[in-house]
Order: structure tokens, then sequence, then C-alpha cells
């Protein structure tokens, strides 16, 4: 009788952990300013394991750092699989001292498609097993999670079938944001990190709590934004193929395709509370967008004692690789035009690379403050600081934020409240305080892992519970009406009604008139 898995395949994992690329803070300097040089140094109070390992392929920085290991390797051990059906796995040691290594054999599937994906699967349960947050692994036996899939896996026919055991896997961690992402779906996540795509403008988002496709934003002037998507609409369909249980990552890769093809989306209106209602179908040109994370004007202002002055608002739309030195630029061109204080609006900003929001508070911080508090898997808090940092600029400020502002928006403004750096405007923040890594496969497939969570630097938790402004978006407790000052219309219309940057102006006013500018 023929052997049920004629063949194996041994596959080294490294049990050494990969280089988080969400939260990783190098030393480095901004080399591109206008008129200075910002040099930018940090300290992390444990340093990150780098992997050996053949299999990971690709990471993005280095963290520079002293002290005891930030993910620390679970303990050594054999797995024990049945040799029918499963892989067999041993724990074997390399020098130098603790390179050591699993090695894993499983299998080989007929279908040479499914075999790669064994490879990823192994590889991703290695790395979570190494990583993750959560020891316990949600209270399940994680190694006999890796054979139970390992099972399911081998009589498939489709690469993309035996990708959802991978998912399956994944879900059972508990973690919405622990997640496998496929090669196609990896370009475009590196894409809108880079700032370049060719799409229709539109950033979207998984709400948590209906599981939804929602829009968070427009880019402006794209093609979603003339046709009139709006914050809050939810994407129910695109081509005709409806989005129940699409991932985010997934439904961004259908809207995006080459510059002058077109994609036909159907989306619900947020501004109405019924399903049917609201509900219409646009037909968007695809072009070439520009992710340029900063947009900015300056308002000029008028001080409750006839004064007038500037205020340079700054928008952060997402933290992606260029926008601290995006900000940096901006902010010393506003120090040249006369700027006395500042509004620096995170409101829908969904996040983005952790590491760009840390850069960003460097900017507006001196000395060597707390920035964040992370927690690792054994329970350990471990405070990343600014090493000698020196501010671009100390006038006032006032960050706003709101429900849409979530993971590095929230670090960062938790950075400048709790330094006592700005006054935090707006309304209750979404509540992501989980850091992730970001590995890519030897597949070009990337595994997404909560690797920790983080406290504020006055350790407030953020998960689940968001960070309270200081003061609510309203304008009842304004004296008298905002004087019409803006002179350049196209870019600061939008601004005029805005409560929040009523009330944020009214605060700077209490800063300055009280000499408090930090």
């Amino acid at each position: 009788m023929e052997s049920l898995f004629p063949n194996l395949e041994l596959l080294p994992i490294s049990t050494k952990s990969p280089k988080p690329t969400s939260f990783l803070l190098p030393s480095h300097r901004f080399s591109s300013l206008k008129s200075r040089t910002i040099t930018k140094k940090w300290s992390v109070s444990v340093p990150c394991v780098c992997s050996s390992s053949p299999t990971v392929k690709k990471t993005e920085s280095k963290l520079h750092s002293s002290g005891q290991d930030f993910i620390k390797s679970v303990g050594k051990g054999v797995i024990g699989f049945a040799a029918a059906a499963t892989a067999l796995a041993s724990v074997c040691y390399d020098a130098p001292a603790f390179a050591e290594s699993l090695t894993v054999a499983f299998p080989v599937s007929r279908a040479p498609e499914v075999n790669t994906v064994q490879r990823t699967l192994v590889e991703a349960w290695g790395l979570i097993r190494e990583t993750f947050v959560d020891p316990t692994f949600n209270h399940q036996d994680w190694d006999l999670k890796l054979q139970q899939t390992m099972v399911e896996m081998f009589p498939l026919n489709s690469a993309d079938v035996a990708y959802t055991k991978i998912s399956g896997m994944l879900s059972t961690l508990g973690d919405p944001f622990t997640r496998i992402i496929s090669p196609k779906e990896y370009q475009s996540f590196r894409i809108g990190s880079d700032g370049n795509l060719q799409g229709v403008g539109i950033f979207i988002n998984i709400e948590p709590r209906t599981g939804h496709l929602v829009v968070l934003s427009c880019v402006k002037g794209s093609p979603a934004a003339r046709a009139g998507i709006h914050e809050g609409d939810e994407l129910i369909e695109i081509n005709g193929e409806r989005l129940d249980g699409v991932t985010s990552e997934a439904a961004a890769q259908k809207l995006r395709g080459t510059a002058g093809t077109s994609v036909k989306v159907k989306v619900h209106s947020g501004m109405e509370s019924s399903r049917d209602a609201g509900i219409r179908e646009v037909n968007l040109p695809r072009e070439y967008i520009t992710l340029s994370p900063i947009s900015s004007t300056i308002i000029p202002h008028k001080t409750p004692d006839g004064h007038l002055t500037k205020t340079g608002y700054v928008k952060l739309s997402a933290f992606s690789q260029s926008a601290a030195i995006d900000m940096a630029n901006t902010i010393l061109d506003m120090e040249t035009q006369g700027v006395h204080s500042y509004i620096l609006d995170l409101r829908n900003n969904p996040g983005g690379l952790v590491k760009a929001g840390l850069d960003v508070a460097q900017i507006w911080l001196d000395g060597d403050e707390t920035l964040v508090n992370t927690i690792d898997r054994d329970g350990n808090m471990l405070p990343i600081n600014m090493v000698d940092g020196h501010a671009i600029t100390h006038d006032p400020l006032v960050v706003l934020v709101n429900e849409g502002s979530a993971s590095a928006s929230e670090i960062l403004a938790g950075a400048l409240h709790d330094n006592g750096r700005a006054i935090l405007v707006g309304h209750k923040t979404f509540g992501k305080g989980k850091i992730q890594s970001v590995t890519e496969l030897h597949d070009g497939s990337a595994l997404f892992v909560t690797v920790a969570k983080y406290l504020s630097p006055a350790l407030h938790d953020i998960d689940q519970v968001g960070i309270m402004p200081d003061v609510q978006c309203t304008t009842d407790m304004l004296n008298s009406p905002r004087d019409s000052l803006l002179k350049n219309e196209s870019s600061t219309s939008s601004l005029e009604g805005d409560s929040c940057i009523l009330v944020a102006e009214h605060e700077l006013d209490i800063q300055e008139s009280g000499g408090t500018a930090s």
C-alpha cells in the first residue's frame, strides 16, 4: 500500500523573533529639511531580537536598545504529531548561543501551489508561536493547531482555499489585527505606506463593531471625493461583488487598478439610518493618486485683545514613511512665515507606521520624554524615550482627535498630551492600543502580528478605551462668534464652519494669554 504521505519536507524556522516594522526606532537624520538638520535619537529599554532565519525574507528597520529581550522566546519543546497524518517537529540548536531553530517535517502536497502555502503555514505558525502578545494563544494548544491545520490543508488543490486555512488558524487567536494578507494585498499595503498608487482615492477600514467596510476619508480632489463619497459611508459592492466578509486589504486591491480604467462601487450613506435608504451606485475612474499625508494652511486669527496673529493648521491623514519629514518641513516653513500657534488635526487618521508617529512626536518635544510605554507578552512594561530631543517650535499647540483617530494617532496624541505639550480637542479616540510587527514571508505574503500593547506616557490604557480629549468640540463655550478673517478662500473656507477649529483657537487664546506656551 502506498504511504498516505510519500514525501516529507523539512523546513527550518527560527524561534527568534522578527524585527517588528511598526514601531522600530532607528537613529537617523532628516537630511532633506530646508534650513536645518534634526538628529533623531531614541532610547528603548529593550532590544529587538533579529531573525537569522532564511524563511523571513524582508524586514524594514532596526531597533536600537539596551536591556533584556523585547520579545522573549517561548519555552523550547518537542511537538509530537501522529505519524500518519501530521508533521513531526523537533528542536535543534545552532551556534552561537541562543540561535536556536525549530525544524518541522510535513507531508508534501501533490499540488505545488498548495505545497507553497504549506510552507507559509509553518512559517506563520512559528512567528506567532514566538511573538504573539498572548503566550496562551487564546487559551489553546498552538502546537496542536498547526497539526490540525496541516491535516486540513493537505488534500486541497487550490492555493486560495489553502490560504483560508491559515486565516482560520489565525482567527482562533481572538485578535482581529493578527492576520495574513496575500502577496498582492501586501504590495497594495506597501504602496499605501510609500504614498503612491493608482486608484480612486479612498481610505477604508473594517468597523470592528459591525464588521462593515466603511470609508475613513477620501483624498482631496480624488475620483471618490468628486463623486460625493464621504467619511462614514459603507461600501456594499465593488463591480457587483458583495463585500460581506471581505477584508479591507482585499477591498482596496479591488478598487485599485491601472489609471484610465474604472470601477463601479455601491455605497450606503452613513447619514442614513435605514439600511435600504441612501444606497447609490457610482462609476469611479481610476487615476494616479499622490498620498501626501500632510495638508496645511495658515489661518489669520484675531486674539481677544484685538491682536492679529497667524495660526498654522496642519492635517495629518496617515502615518506613512514620509510623514515625519513632511511634517518637519511644513512646520519649518510656517515658522519662517511668522506663525505663533498650531493646530494639529489627527481626526480620522487611522494610524499606520507607529515609528512615524513617534518621529512626529519628536518634532514637538524636547529632552528625554517618554513617548509611549509598551507591555510585552510577559507583562513587562518597557518605556520608549527620546534621547536629547530638540523641538522645532515651542509655540502653543492644540491637537484635534475623534473616534476615527486610531493606533499611531493615539500614540502621538498621548505623547503630546501627557508630556504637557498640547491640549486635546474633539471626541474620544478609537482605542487601538496594540503594536504589530509586519513580516514579509517567503511567498511574498505578509503576516501582521500583535506583539505588544501600549500605554500612554501617563500609563493610561488606550486599547478598547481610547483617549478622552480635554475639551469637546462645541462652540457653546465661545463668548462671541468668530470674525471672518480668512484671506485664502480656496484653502481655508472649509475650516470656517468647523466647530473644532473654533474651539482650538479659543484654547490657543487661553494658552497665550496665560503665558503657558509649552
